[in-house]
């Protein structure tokens, strides 16, 4: 027994470190993401709703192609409408037209082929007749130093701290609460530093920084964010990416007024686009920063010619973009075949169309390219406290654009 007590000690002296291997008595605390691998995937939705995921790898050895019809297989009415990279561990949030905000976890969604349409968003969310998702922002960490942007179709605003959104409910949160007859047009993550800009479909644009809304919570219905004449409304939220120029800057840095706004990708611009199929392309910099609940400027003439301005969005030069009609036409061209103008302009034709046909929407499409990164699909479609009565925003539509 003397040798056995020796022999143990020398073991115990020997190996008596710590044990490594955790030993529980249960296991029902994990979750199903705890046994889904971490990869960077591919989430495509298309405009009639078809939701899919595909591993990033897949594309990294594709070319552009020609037709768009390289991302997924389509109906010919349909078009790839939201396109972002995000981690399988990654939650997307899913903004409807009613105010609602949805959650999805990447793994969740349908991984399918390239030539897959995917899985109707129907039959993944508690949507209701006449619910249409028209926003989508992938989330990892619900930093309460960002925010979400909101805008609505009567011009109201409003900005909620990310962190608000951090517990998921299955059917679904009250993300803005909209009056009757109001719907969500856009929403956004910001920093707290950027701009804001609306357009509306009497052709006016509104550029003010993001900090004129005073963040408030999920359930509030916000302030006005720009003054609308007669039965216009928001159709865009822009948020202007010319803050980011230098991912190295002090992000509260404000670029000196009349400086071109450029990134990597090259000159921003911002396309409109009106009912009768014409459109322009207008420097970023030629929308003054103005305060919060003015008219604005003149984004594009809606003249009879014109009709109403339909869509807005950011671009760059190196962008394509769709164009979709009421009748289900489709028609991609590249960015830089339109014309760039002044604000005070009426465009050039975009598209030609039948009679009584109408240009309903735009959207900036940019396919995987042959790299180790991938180029997102953005598309930025529209959507207060007390407006501002100061002179500076009564004047605003005047004192730039006496000469309309």
């Amino acid at each position: 027994m003397e040798v056995i007590r020796e022999e143990l000690h020398a073991v115990r002296d020997q190996f008596g470190d710590d044990r490594r291997t955790e030993i529980q008595a249960s296991h029902l605390d994990l979750s199903i993401e705890d046994l889904i691998a971490e990869e960077d995937m591919v989430v495509t939705v298309s405009r009639s709703g078809y939701a899919k995921t595909q591993p990033l790898s897949d594309y990294q050895a594709q070319r552009r192609g020609g037709r768009g019809k390289s991302a997924t297989a389509m109906k010919d009415e349909d078009v790839i409408e939201h396109l972002l990279v995000a981690s399988t561990h990654d939650t997307v949030l899913l903004f409807s037209n009613r105010g609602k905000v949805y959650w999805l976890k990447v793994y969740e969604m349908p991984n399918a082929s390239r030539g897959s349409r995917g899985k109707p968003l129907v039959n993944m969310l508690p949507l209701e007749e006449g619910e249409a998702v028209n926003a989508i922002l992938p989330v990892r960490d619900y930093d309460p130093e960002h925010y979400i942007f909101f805008a609505t179709a009567k011009g109201t605003v409003k900005r909620t701290s990310l962190e608000q959104f951090s517990r998921p409910r299955s059917v679904g949160l009250i993300a803005i609460d909209l009056e009757e007859g109001d719907r969500l047009v856009g929403a956004a993550i910001t920093t707290g530093n950027d701009h804001a800009m609306l357009l509306s479909s009497n052709g006016k644009a509104i550029r003010f920084e993001e900090g004129n809304a005073r963040a408030m919570g999920r359930t509030a219905r916000g302030v006005r964010g720009m003054r609308l004449a007669g039965d216009a409304e928001v159709i865009s939220l822009i948020i202007p990416k010319s803050q980011q120029i230098d991912a190295e800057a002090d992000i509260d840095s404000e670029m000196p007024e009349g400086a071109v706004s450029e990134t990597a990708e090259g000159q921003i611009y911002i396309m409109t686009a009106s009912e009768n199929g014409y459109g322009k392309r207008t420097r970023l910099e030629e929308f003054p920063l103005r305060g919060r609940g003015g008219q604005g400027v003149i984004a594009m003439q809606t003249s009879e010619r014109n009709g109403s301005l339909v869509a807005a969005m950011q671009v760059y030069d190196s962008d394509e973009m769709m164009l979709i009609t009421d009748r289900g036409t489709l028609v991609r061209t590249r960015v830089e075949e339109v014309s760039t103008t002044s604000r005070n302009t009426q465009g050039v034709m975009l598209i030609r169309l039948g009679k009584e046909e109408k240009l309903v929407k735009t959207v900036r499409v940019d396919e995987p390219e042959e790299s180790d990164e991938i180029s997102v699909l953005e598309e930025v479609s529209p959507d207060g406290t007390q407006p501002s009565e100061s002179s500076d925003d009564a004047q605003e539509t005047g004192s730039d654009d006496t000469s309309l």
